[in-house]
């Protein structure tokens, strides 16, 4: 490989191509921590002719290629195997936004951009870009498209794929694929943005996408209602829809075990009710009229939840500080979990409809078959994500739980697909569920897959193990 890796100084300058173990180390480490791969190099170039150019050379020596944005992906997806034969190709130096049309509603921006950069440069323009991710401040827009990002605003944005209108790939042979338009009617033929989208570079790397911006909203309220169960979250979401429309941007669940969590591991965070409740719902509306008109339509919807019994309780953000200190609450779950110890993840959706249902009858088969442990649900109700982590009995150390791992993903896995759900809603599937999507997508859906990999990326070069 040493002809390959002078060919690469050549390409990007000996600085750009780590090889020394702690240069590369931050390249090779899983997010969790859980992982940690070997690579030839790490690759860095600074323009999308530098990439194109190095997917050449791999691909004439038929070396495997792991794209890489911000590593903040938590299936495996973005780091590379053991075996120390790929490259990591970071995109990191590609973040520029190359264009912003107001007119248009639209942003052409490098891969490597940090999302919460993209965010910044909408809102200096007094638009909008809604996807909004609790890594926003180190993932990129690339590593978002790859893997089809969802958030916290699906219900009123959609996912990833939804914000974007035209892609630029560098395709496994080096060629370089200009699709960067900002059209919203484009019906000349097959997709092939959309082929790209969730395909965790495992056909091609993303170097560039047309963004879709939209109005920033004059007002923003946020609440928190307390409940029973998690039927009554689901009345107060078709309550909310049909008192507000599209003005309802976020709906997320949270079970009573969630905030307890979260107030144990972080005391100095607000607790809004004194009495405890088994569910709580995190709502926000979002409008371009004025902020009295949003607090008048919140209220509303808010005092007919309570004169039907859908909800306890609930108290309404009053300030931007309050508001962001009851979004803390929901933000800093997977924070507690982690620091309380390992759990068995799940990101899972559902109809939003059977929600309810699937909680009422998987819940019972954990407890079944590993009594005491702890289920700590919370999600984006309103497009139907849950995540469905599962924690040690109390005294049960954390590693000696992982081992039921396998044990745990089947019977979860399993009711979801009899609720015809889907094993991943947002995270994607990398190398840490391609097993599962064997066993869950009909052998005709994983053939077409796998036609698909065969005819865009034939040698196997692209982030070679993941998904299939």
């Amino acid at each position: 490989m040493s002809e390959f890796l002078e060919q690469c100084r050549a390409l990007l300058g000996a600085t750009y191509v780590l090889e020394a173990p702690q240069d590369m180390a931050p390249y090779l480490n899983d997010w969790r921590g859980r992982f940690c791969g070997k690579a030839l190099a790490v690759l860095r170039p600074a323009s999308v002719e530098q990439l194109a150019a190095v997917v050449k050379a791999c691909a004439a020596h038929q070396v495997p290629i792991v794209p890489q944005g911000g590593n903040t992906g938590l299936v495996l997806g973005s780091v590379p195997d053991s075996s120390g034969l790929a490259v990591v190709l970071s995109l990191g130096r590609l973040n520029s936004i190359r264009n912003i049309d107001v007119a248009n509603r639209t942003m052409t921006v490098d891969a490597g951009c940090i999302l919460a950069q993209i965010q910044q440069a909408a809102a200096a323009e007094g638009c909008l870009f809604p996807l909004s991710l609790a890594s926003e401040g180190s993932c990129t827009i690339g590593g978002n498209l790859s893997s089809n990002a969802g958030g916290t605003a699906v219900l009123r944005y959609g996912n990833t794929r939804e914000l974007c209108l035209g892609l630029e790939v560098v395709t496994a042979q080096g060629d370089i694929w200009d699709g960067l338009r900002g059209l919203r009617k484009d019906n000349t033929g097959y997709d092939l943005r959309d082929l790209f989208i969730g395909a965790e570079g495992t056909l091609g790397i993303i170097t560039g996408a047309v963004l879709k911006l939209y109005p920033q909203p004059q007002a923003s309220i946020t609440a928190l209602a307390a409940m029973g169960t998690p039927e009554q979250a689901l009345k107060l979401l078709k309550l909310m829809q049909d008192h507000c429309g599209a003005s309802l941007t976020g709906f997320e669940l949270m079970s009573r075990v969630c905030l307890e969590l979260v107030a144990q591991q972080f005391p100095a965070l607000p607790q809004p009710f004194a009495a405890r409740h088994a569910q709580y719902v995190l709502l926000e509306l979002s409008s371009n009229e004025s902020e009295q008109h949003a607090v008048n339509l919140l209220e509303r919807a808010i005092g007919a939840a309570l004169d039907d019994a859908i909800i306890a309780d609930a108290v309404v953000a009053s300030s931007v500080a309050q508001s962001l200190g009851l979004w803390q609450l929901r933000e800093h779950i997977p924070l507690a979990q982690a620091k309380a110890g390992k759990n068995i993840k799940h990101d899972i959706s559902l109809p939003v409809s059977s929600i309810p249902e699937f909680i009422a009858t998987t819940a019972p088969l954990l407890n079944q078959a590993f009594p005491d442990c702890q289920l700590v649900c919370f999600g984006h109700l309103g497009d139907g994500n849950l995540h469905f982590n599962v924690a040690p009995p109390e005294g049960v150390g954390h590693d000696a739980f992982l081992a039921n791992q396998a044990a745990v993903n089947r019977l979860v896995h399993d009711s979801v697909d009899r609720y015809g759900g889907s094993i991943s809603a947002e995270h994607g599937i990398g190398a840490l569920k391609k097993d599962e999507l064997a066993r869950y997508k009909s052998p005709l859906e994983l053939a077409l897959m796998r036609s698909i990999k065969a005819a865009l990326d034939p040698q196997g070069i692209m982030n070679p193990g993941k998904i299939l």
